[in-house]
């Protein structure tokens, strides 16, 4: 089994239960196919970068999981189909940046934190 860290940015107009209903709906995707959830992040509403389909902001989501490499290419199509997603992405994390992520969630000092003078 492959690590694997997923961005969403859902459509802003969704009310709260149907943002908490749609990552549900990838977190059993995910768990059905043999895969397991390491980590759930929702960071909410945010402004993009750009407008995307005449949006400006969106709510973003990220889901850290363990799982055949298989699965992606299904969870795409998925994704893909879901009119609620604006965008998405699937990134394969090697094993620094899993470790550097359970030392981010974990307190940890990174090492890449803002020298804060006073």
């Amino acid at each position: 089994m492959q690590n694997y860290e997923m961005m969403v940015i859902f459509t802003p107009v969704l009310s709260d239960d149907d943002y908490k209903s749609s990552q549900k709906k990838y977190v059993d995707f995910i768990k059905s196919n043999g895969g397991e959830i390491v980590h759930l992040n929702p960071w909410g509403l945010k402004s993009l970068a750009y407008p995307i389909q005449k949006k400006t902001t969106g709510l973003y989501w990220v889901m850290e999981y363990k799982a055949p490499s298989d699965i992606n290419e299904k969870l795409k199509i998925q994704l893909l189909r879901d009119e609620q997603v604006l965008r998405q992405m699937v990134v394969k994390l090697d094993k620094y940046a899993v470790e550097y992520n359970l030392k981010k969630r974990s307190g940890v000092k990174t090492g890449i934190e803002k020298a804060v003078e006073g």
